[in-house]
């Protein structure tokens, strides 16, 4: 099934239609597609040379087509389209916007990274107002209101006494002196009102009494010291008590006074602020909605640049810009050359000027070999380093005379701008290296000029002789030589030193030049030199000769600043200085042909280098002397007779830069030379078949004649030898090694020799030497860029300049030559690339009829394409793309433009299905064609000028036809192709984006839209994950158009007059005409709200697009006003749609907490998920049971531990529920949660919105909703607060870690674009990630997680924190005021006043920064002043909220935060005070207290510092308060504080056990039991116990925390009539309930809101408390209390639920009773012995009650831990003997605890009634162990001494009960007799034995266990052994009468069960156990008899064993018998069934 689709309004039409509209909207810049969207320009190429390297002239010399193209494209001019938005057009990352991120991200403080052990500054309380006082050691009794005071409890500390800003004085005590410390106890003197002695404690001791008759001990160590406390504690004491009594006289006048004045109008709180005088106060009454709302705004920061994101600005995915093509750039380095010394020297000159130099020239020449590769890598640098002295002796030799002098002359002629003289003596070379690595050598070769053998020429430089002599010789024979042989040099000798450290070019500056090796003349060529070089490189000594010598060469970097440097043709590279000081030049480097080395040519080149290698002339018989062989190479353009040579041959250093013939050079007396020169030649721009290499060979004599004659200069040289090879074959120049001939002659038109002979007259003919073998062998290298030696190429070019010349076109001739082009070599096609793809388009756009070739040609094209992406060259043909391509106008009129011709024609190949490799292949590479379509629709429309026609017009229809269909040939390769083809197909559909979205800016909108709709039609929503990334990808691609904003059209389109009613035109929901209207932003919303409904990924996918889209529009500068970024949020209104619908997803359980209807707020830990249901309370389970699924299903609760796993979670909604829900709400989407990820995106999406939608449209928008819905719109709200809150600086490192473990895997592969992908396209080439994955933190994952990283989070998410914060006040405050009216319904009780306030609380509970508290505080000021009736009338729950969190905020961290909370603690007292006519404010004031408790049972709060700051903050406003200081009300407050700090003084000890949980009960315990008069204190602490219980899993004591709360209220209420039945109705669930009877009434009860409502949430939390403990059979006593009230008030969905749970109990009751799986917890006795440790609990002994099946081990481990943790592990022993311990004999160093296994104990009357398992195990009080003795003294003996003792425990109270321990308050002791224990045994054995027999199922084997335990027992041991024992005649005399018969009554009864034991195994066995089953009953026959003989009477057995009677008895036996399937008193089923 397909996606529905819409219709797209046709863009053009509308807008022309509603122009005025259009024109006359304010914002129209969102509306209009700008003008001059699109231009072409020109760019100049950029050239590394000062002039071009093309000759000027070239294009008139060349005569081929190929060469023509060439030249054209190197000196041609770029040619782009711009688009002037497009930087727009892309992803956020590429907007031209600057400021993504703010300059300097401010830094916010959070109380969560306030250092946890910073110390409470407890020095600023002593240094206050008074300072202190005195001080000195006492010692205080650790006193608890539950424990008496006996001498053993004090303990020493260090006390200070001293006065707080307020005037009261506090007594502070620490470990010692030093008060660093936190203190240990505080106690607040204004609470005492007496001190007396009282020496019956201890020496020197006396009592501080405390108002609530609550008393300190303190004793001092010498009566001295005694005596100075009492006086200074009494002076304090008294003075307080006179100034309370002063101030009671004041109040009492000034109310007097003030009577007239003030209570008849009661004055506004803010005027009566402004009347306070107290600077703060003041402040507070000027506040209004508007000034808080403008400082809100100050500062604000974008949110989106805190998005990971942004932050990261990950430019990876993002392609760089394309460049034009350039001349390849390797790795460059200078080699500077500066001096070559031997250690012959002398002084040349006769001018002083000069050293002493060498004595005769050296020439040296330099090139790279690579020993890897095996070849030499660059061209040769020859470099003259002799000074000119030396240059002389060459003088008369050389081709110019004029070196000589300095100066320039005149005339001198220029080369390419340079003087030659200035290039003659070049001595730096720039070498460059693709590909550089450590095994690239720069060798050195020496020559010097030809003389005779080598190792005659080096002998005198390696000889050690008179060095003076030598070298006066040498330079003697050498100027002989040189006026002789100037012109031939001779080799000498070689050096070579590595270049590079590694491969990544690191040059080796150390690197030194080997020594200089002697020339070996059997080893010249460069093959040899490779060898060489391998054994140099050997660490071993080579056997190399070595020449004295100094070389220094200079290898080093190109610096930045480098200039005059000339190209291997002297052509002068920028920048170059006029000067022309020492040149450097580029020596070229000769690279490999490998594809991957290759580049498209740029520049003009055309070198041919020739390398003469070997001669054959040993077997010549031609000429007489051949041995000192020259060869002379000339390059010639004609063999007539009077040709002359060219000149273009680079010389050497000295002579002229070009030059006729070179020579290599010679060796002596050899006869097949090899050689190694390099000829370098400049080659002619257009080639013919005459040119040629012509070689000379020359015989030289190297005899120097003493004579001088005169025939010396004819004799030097002698011809021997001609060769000669032409440059073409087949039009190309061919380029392999060669093999010549050689002949002695030279005949005129020698070229045409050899081939064609025959045809010529035979007088021309070549003597050829040696029958005309190829003797010589040379090797030619091409390094052209106007030549190809490919064929193919050259033929396609050769057909193409036939056809352009006017031939006749063969049919089918171009598609072969077009065919033979897939041959050609890649390399050539890569150096030719701009070339070759010009002419196809130029043959494509040329086509006239025939389809084949146009298709051939795109098949060519297609080739071309994919061998460069293969290569990972496609950046070359993005370059072409954009800077080459231009589509030029066919040269033939009725053919097609290039975009036309190329649509067909691919759409032609798509639709062919022969190919499907050249289908793959366009697919796979589709962005070249569509971006070469683009650029030709383009130029066709800027240049033809129809971009000024309207968009309808302008292209033609049939092109519009042809897009449209290759539109359709795609779709299916990508929905049906794509997991055949997932590359292809998600290429083409994202280049097809790319394609379409530029055709939006040229072409009819409508059009467009109209193939995007049908693009996306083609996907459905069940396509897999893969085609829902294409869509978003490609959705994404089009959405980034540059003007997505007007193509949006935002404006509103009116509706027909009758559906106008009250609607503002507000488009706020997807509907069919919004998404017609605005056409892309609903196609992408819609297509997200379905992804939403999918799994993870395609749900990132769509929400990342989103986001994305949001950040660009947020960060767009077209679009900053706000008006503008009003306008652009609106068109996204149906996101918060979206959001609601998806609201149970977003807002998971944790997300909210709610506070519930307890007035105690839930803690942090535990949310409960607070949608507002349809009814004020829905269900009894939905609100309350933290199983419940967010939108209210009801769980089938998993019970193992009574409670619920959140996976768990989703597994089987209750369908009835399902149905009554689904009623209420639209639609319940049942997808799974989204992830933290998700949601924050969604959210930030949604607070940018929400942000910058006018507030108009909010309040329009907010209109639209029912009641219900309204809820849910705050819902999402306290949701942003939730997930944006500020974690922490240490949570953040974790999260990181846990976070990349999780999304690093390989599962996240499919996020990242695929690399090809990253390729995008020539214009919209930067391509963005789809905001891959990694991107939800912003820290670097291959970084790790440095401490920076997590700072930086940090910051981010502090800034995002409080950004988050601002904007949800901005619009919680609107929504306040907007609709007051519906808050203030019902005095302000209601859902929708819960919601708002739940959000301003929500504030508070997620730690927001100081900066954003600020705000926070102002707002609930305005809020409280606005609301009072909701605070201070009906419930407390708001109220007791409101003081939980503002009290925590007073002990924060943070000063300025604490100093807020004060202020408006005081202001909540103030308005309370104010509401009630300046009575009182009781509620504020109890509710304070209340708070101060919770707290500290939270232990959020200690009596700290930080917290009393806050006290003296409160109390110094009241004092300062004017309007106040005539009112009761200051001394209330003071009351307040004095009550604040009792409590705090009550509860120091809490801190100290926050690790010991059964001590901490026991405290707050207490505390509970001592506030009976004040109910709301007690149940607070109540709460605060089951808290720490659920927290402890102890789920029972938990449930009973909550029955007691609830039987608290009823008490209240029954006593004010409002109730029918007080506490003693919960008496059946639990006998400890009483105490709740002991409630005083007295003033503590003035300020109770307790009603109906509250008992009824609390009766169900019972249920709900009473179902996790697994305690069903409860149930139905607690909604015996429900259900009349239900039925009263007629709430009969409720007593549905409610009958459902009650259903659902009894069904748990079955099935535990049958499975027998409930374990309702381990019972131990537990006692402690060590005075100095456990104080107080020393020799105590407690029930412990430990859940399920605790072993002993297991609760001793847990003990020692705790009290191991507490007092030193060393120091801890467990007791396991469960014997009477004796006090003396426990070492007093140590603390022992005993801990004892202990059974429930019921009396045999009890155990009838307790009939189930439950009954025994709940409401329970007695225990028992045993302990077995001997009289002896031993534990364990014979039958007959064997005796046990019993002891029974009482406890206090019964179990379950609040706490998990409780003190036995009795202990009785039985001793059993061994006659007794006989008995005991025996009645075990029955019992074990019936209970198996009853059970339902029997357990054969436990059966057959106890059975052969029974019966099969040897002769001593066994029930036999207590009958010979203690029955037989001799025995039995000695025992009671009475005892004696017990016993025979109970062998009778185990005789009975045994033999229906029996009986009953027999019918349960089968065959194989037949044999077993006799065995057993001759046992049980044998001690039947034997029993009978003891006893003298027959047990009756034969016939009960087979009677009738005795199964269907069995039961009825039982019941006689006296005992139970259970054991006597044991409840504990055998272990072995557990």
């Amino acid at each position: 099934e397909k996606t529905k689709v819409v219709e797209p309004l046709d863009y053009e039409n509308v807008i022309l239609q509603r122009k005025v509209q259009i024109y006359s909207d304010p914002l129209r810049d969102l509306l209009i597609f700008p003008i001059e969207d699109v231009s072409i320009s020109v760019i100049g190429r950029q050239r590394r040379t000062v002039q071009s390297t093309v000759p000027e002239d070239a294009l008139k010399k060349a005569q081929s087509l190929f060469v023509k193209e060439c030249i054209k494209t190197y000196s041609s001019d770029w040619h782009v389209v711009n688009y002037k938005y497009e930087e727009y057009s892309g992803d956020f990352r590429m907007l031209p916007c600057k400021s993504f991120r703010p300059d300097k991200i401010p830094s916010h403080v959070f109380e969560i990274d306030e250092d946890f052990e910073k110390d409470e500054d407890s020095s600023s309380l002593c240094s206050q107002k008074g300072g202190v006082i005195k001080q000195g050691w006492l010692h205080k009794a650790n006193v608890n209101s539950t424990i008496t005071v006996t001498m053993k409890v004090f303990k020493r500390r260090y006390f200070y006494l001293s006065q707080l800003t307020d005037g009261s004085y506090i007594l502070n005590s620490y470990k010692d002196e030093k008060i660093s410390k936190e203190s240990k106890g505080c106690i607040f003197l204004d609470a005492c009102n007496d001190v007396v002695q009282c020496p019956k404690m201890r020496r020197y001791a006396f009592e501080l009494k405390t108002i609530d008759k609550y008393s300190h001990y303190l004793a001092a160590e010498t009566e001295q010291e005694m005596e100075e406390w009492l006086v200074t504690l009494r002076k304090i004491i008294q003075s307080n008590t006179e100034s309370l009594v002063q101030e009671k006289k004041d109040t009492v006048e000034s109310v007097q006074d003030d009577e007239s004045s003030t209570q008849g109008k009661s004055e506004n709180i803010l005027e009566s602020l402004e009347r306070s005088m107290h600077p703060e106060l003041m402040k507070y009454g000027r506040e209004t909605d508007q000034l808080n709302k403008l400082s809100r705004n100050d500062g604000r920061q974008n949110l989106f640049s805190f998005d990971p994101e942004v932050q990261r600005l990950d430019f990876s995915g993002i392609e760089p810009d394309v460049k034009p093509f350039e001349e390849k750039c390797s790795r460059r380095f200078v080699v500077c050359c500066q001096d070559l010394s031997l250690n012959l020297l002398a002084q040349l000159s006769d001018r002083s000027e000069g050293g002493p130099t060498n004595v005769e020239p050296f020439f040296l020449s330099l090139a790279l070999f690579d020993l890897k590769n095996n070849c030499k890598i660059s061209a040769d640098f020859h470099v003259d380093l002799n000074p000119p002295s030396v240059r002389d002796m060459l003088l008369d030799n050389s081709a110019s005379g004029a070196e000589g002098t300095k100066g320039r002359s005149p005339g001198e002629s220029l080369v390419h701008g340079i003087p030659e003289s200035c290039l003659r003596y070049i001595k730096r070379g720039v070498f460059s290296v693709t590909d550089p690595h450590v095994e690239i050598f720069l060798v050195a070769r020496v020559e010097k000029v030809l003389q005779g053998s080598i190792t005659h020429c080096a002998e005198p430089y390696m000889k050690n002789s008179d060095p003076g002599k030598t070298a006066q010789k040498v330079h003697k024979v050498a100027k002989q030589v040189c006026s002789r042989l100037g012109q031939y040099r001779m080799p000498f000798g070689w050096a070579a030193r590595p270049v590079f450290k590694d491969s990544q070019g690191t040059l080796d500056a150390e690197g030194k030049f080997s020594p200089l090796y002697k020339q070996d003349s059997g080893k010249l060529s460069n093959e040899d030199m490779l060898k060489l070089l391998a054994e140099y490189k050997k660490p071993e000594k080579t056997k190399l000769q070595v020449i004295p010598a100094q070389l220094n060469i200079i290898i080093k970097d190109i610096p930045l600043d480098f200039t005059n440097c000339v190209t291997a043709s002297y052509i002068p590279i920028k920048p170059f200085e006029k000067s022309c000081e020492d040149i450097a030049v580029e020596v070229e480097e000769l690279v490999p042909e490998v594809a991957k080395y290759c580049y498209p040519f740029t520049v003009y080149k055309n070198h041919l280098y020739v390398y003469p290698l070997h001669l054959k002339y040993e077997n010549q018989k031609v000429f007489a002397k051949a041995r000192n062989i020259a060869v002379c190479v000339e390059f010639r353009d004609s063999d007539e007779a009077d040709a002359r040579p060219l000149k273009c041959i680079y010389g050497k250093p000295g002579g002229h830069l070009l030059t006729t013939n070179t020579y290599a050079a010679v060796l002596h007396h050899n006869q097949s030379p090899e050689f190694y020169d390099e000829i370098k030649i400049e080659l002619p721009i257009h080639l013919h078949q005459k040119h040629h290499l012509l070689f000379t060979f020359y015989h030289v004599s190297c005899e120097i004649n003493t004579k001088a004659t005169s025939k010396k200069q004819d004799t030097v040289e002698t011809q021997v030898g001609y060769a000669w090879v032409p440059l073409l074959k087949d039009g190309r120049i061919v380029t392999l090694e060669r093999h010549l001939p050689v002949s002695s002659n030279l005949p005129p038109g020698y070229l045409g020799l050899g081939d064609t002979e025959s045809r010529r007259q035979p007088s021309v003919d070549a003597k050829w030497v040696d029958g005309a073998k190829p003797l010589f062998k040379i090797r030619i290298h091409l390094d052209s860029t106007i030549y190809t030696q490919d064929m193919h190429l050259h033929k396609f070019f050769q057909y193409c300049q036939l056809v352009q010349a006017g031939a006749k076109e063969v049919p089918g001739e171009l598609v072969k030559y077009l065919k033979c082009l897939h041959a050609m070599e890649i390399q050539v096609m890569i150096q030719f690339l701009p070339v070759i793809l010009m002419q196809l388009f130029r043959v494509l756009t040329n086509v006239t009829q025939e389809d084949e070739v146009a298709v051939n040609c795109t098949m060519v094209l297609l080739h071309i394409v994919s061998k460069c992406h293969e290569e990972g060259l496609d950046h070359y043909l993005r370059s072409f793309i954009k800077y080459v391509f231009r589509a030029e106008k066919p040269s033939v009129t009725q053919a097609k433009m290039t975009h036309e011709i190329l649509v067909l024609s691919m759409a032609t190949i798509l639709k062919q299905s022969a190919d499907f490799l050249a289908i793959n292949k366009l697919l796979k590479y589709s962005w070249f064609f569509f971006e070469a379509l683009a650029k030709s629709m383009a130029m066709y429309l800027l240049e033809e000028n129809k971009i000024k026609l309207p968009r309808g017009q302008r292209f033609p229809d049939s092109y519009q036809h042809a897009l449209h269909l290759l539109l359709l040939a795609i779709i299916p390769h990508v929905t049906i192709r794509y997991n055949e083809i997932p590359e292809e197909s998600r290429n083409v559909n994202f280049s097809l984006a790319n394609f379409l979205k530029r055709c939006l800016t040229f072409m009819d909108r409508g059009f467009v839209f109209n193939l995007i709709n049908d693009y996306i039609s083609g996907f459905s929503p069940k396509d897999p994950k893969l085609l829902v990334e294409y869509k978003f990808e490609f959705l994404q691609n089009i959405c980034n158009h540059e003007h997505y904003i007007p193509l949006n059209l935002p404006m509103t389109f009116s509706k027909p007059k009758l559906q106008r009613v009250q609607d503002v035109n507000l488009e706020y929901s997807l509907t069919d005409e919004y998404c017609r209207h605005h056409f892309l932003v609903g196609m992408l919303l819609r297509e997200a709200s379905v992804a939403l409904q999918d799994n993870y990924d395609i749900r990132y996918t769509a929400i990342s697009v989103l986001k994305n889209l949001l950040i660009k529009h947020a960060f767009d500068n077209r679009y900053q006003h706000k008006n503008q970024q009003a306008k652009i949020a609106q068109l996204y209104l149906p996101l918060f749609g979206l959001l609601l619908e998806n609201l149970q997803r977003v807002a998971s359980r944790e997300a909210l907490y709610s506070c519930a209807a307890t007035s105690s707020p839930a803690s942090r830990d535990e949310f409960v998920c607070s949608f507002a249901p349809p009814s004020n309370r829905s269900s009894l389970i939905a609100d309350k049971d933290p199983a419940a699924l967010p939108n209210g299903h009801a769980i089938k609760r998993e019970d193992s531990k009574g409670s619920l796993n959140s996976e768990g979670a989703t597994s089987s909604p209750d369908q009835s529920e399902n149905i009554r829900r689904s009623s209420t709400r639209s639609s319940v989407s049942h997808c799974s949660r989204l992830d933290q990820f998700e949601i924050r995106t969604l959210l930030m999406c949604y607070l940018y919105i929400v942000k910058m939608i006018s507030e108009d449209t909010l309040l329009a928008y907010w209109n639209k909703f029912s009641p219900q819905e309204l809820i849910n719109v705050l819902v999402l709200l306290e949701v942003c607060l939730f997930h944006f809150r500020y974690v922490g600086k240490r949570n953040i490192a974790r999260v990181h870690d846990a976070w990349l473990s999780k999304h690093t895997g390989a599962d996240r592969k499919s996020q990242t674009m695929p690399a090809l992908r990253s390729r995008a396209g020539g214009m919209q080439v930067r391509l963005q990630h789809l905001g891959s994955l990694e991107t939800s933190f912003t820290l670097n994952h291959n970084a790790g997680t440095s401490e920076a990283d997590i700072v930086h989070q940090a910051l981010l998410e502090g800034n995002i924190a409080t950004e988050v914060c601002l904007t949800v006040l901005d619009t919680i405050s609107f929504f306040t005021q907007s609709f007051k009216t519906q808050l203030l319904s019902n005095d302000g009780h209601n859902p929708l006043m819960k919601k708002v306030f739940d959000i301003h609380l929500a504030f508070l509970k997620n730690g927001q920064s100081e900066a954003a508290l600020k705000h926070v505080f102002a707002s609930l000021r305005a809020f409280i002043s606005k609301f009072p009736s909701a605070f201070f009338k009906g419930r407390v729950n708001m109220c007791a909220a409101l003081c939980y969190e503002i009290l925590k905020c007073c002990t924060s961290k943070v000063s300025s935060t604490r100093n807020e909370a004060s202020a408006l603690l005081y202001l909540l007292m103030r308005n309370n005070f104010e509401f009630t006519k300046r009575r009182t404010f009781l509620r504020t004031h109890l509710q304070i207290i209340i708070a101060v408790s919770q707290l500290i049972a939270d232990v959020a709060l200690s009596g700290g510092t930080r917290f009393q700051d806050s006290l003296l903050i409160i109390n110094n406003f009241a004092n300062s308060d004017r309007p106040m200081k005539a009112t009761a009300f200051p001394s209330e407050v003071k009351d307040l504080t004095k009550r604040i700090r009792t409590v705090l003084m009550a509860t120091a000890q809490m801190k100290e056990h926050e690790k010991d949980p059964e001590m901490l009960i026991d405290l707050q315990y207490s505390l509970a039991k001592s506030y009976a008069s004040t109910p709301e204190l007690r149940k607070t602490w109540l709460d605060s116990m089951a808290k720490i219980h659920v927290k402890n899993g102890d789920f029972s004591e938990a449930a009973m925390c909550y029955v007691h709360v609830a039987a608290l209220v009823a008490e209240f209420l029954h006593r004010k009539k409002l109730f029918p039945s007080g506490c003693t109705a919960f008496r059946k669930i639990t006998p400890n309930i009483d105490e709740e009877g002991a409630m005083k009434e007295d003033g503590g009860m003035m300020d109770v809101h307790y009603s109906e409502e509250v008992l009824v949430e609390l009766l169900e939390q019972c249920v709900d408390g009473l179902w996790k403990a697994e305690r069903y059979e409860t149930i139905s006593e607690v909604s015996k209390l429900i259900i009349p009230i239900y039925e009263k008030r007629r709430e009969f969905e409720k007593l549905t639920q409610l009958y459902r749970t009650l259903h659902g109990a009894y069904a748990k009751i079955l099935e535990v009773m049958h499975t027998r799986k409930r374990l309702l917890g381990t019972f131990f006795r537990v006692a402690f012995y060590g005075q100095t440790f456990f104080e107080e609990e020393d020799g105590k002994e407690y029930i412990y009650k430990e859940p399920k099946l605790t072993g002993l081990s297991e609760i001793s481990f847990r003990l020692l831990k705790l009290y191991g943790e507490k007092f030193g592990s060393e120091t801890v022993k467990i007791i396991q003997d469960s014997n009477k311990v004796n006090i003396k004999d426990l070492d007093p160093k140590y603390a022992h605890i005993q801990v004892t296994y202990v059974k429930p104990y019921f009396e045999d009357k009890e155990i009838s009634e307790r009939k189930t398992e439950f009954e025994r195990n709940h409401n329970i009080n007695r225990f028992v162990f045993e302990t077995p003795y001997t009289l002896s003294g031993k534990k364990h003996g014979s039958v007959e001494e064997q005796c046990k003792k019993r002891t029974i425990l009482t406890t206090l109270n019964s179990f379950p009960y609040v706490k998990k321990r409780i003190p036995v308050n009795y202990e009785h002791q039985v001793n059993l007799k061994p006659i007794d224990v006989a008995t005991d045994e025996i009645k075990d054995k029955t019992a074990e034995l019936q209970k198996l027999c009853s059970a339902g199922d029997v357990d054969m084997i436990q059966l057959q266990l106890k059975l052969q335990g029974c019966v099969s027992v040897q002769v001593n041991a066994g029930p036999l052994a207590y009958a010979r024992a203690f029955l037989s005649d001799s025995q039995s005399s000695k025992y009671p009468t009475k005892k004696v018969n017990e016993l025979k009554e109970m062998f009778r009864k185990f005789i009975q069960a045994c033999g229906i034991a029996l009986e009953l195994n027999e019918r349960l066995i089968k065959e194989d156990q037949v044999e077993y089953h006799e065995g057993l009953k001759s046992n049980f026959r044998d001690m039947v008899k034997e029993l009978s003989d003891i006893i003298h009477e027959q047990a009756r057995t034969a016939y009960t064993m087979h009677s009738p009677w005795m199964h269907d008895s069995l039961h009825v036996f039982c019941a006689i018998s006296g005992t139970s399937g259970d054991g006597s008193y044991c409840s504990l089923r055998p272990t072995a069934e557990i």
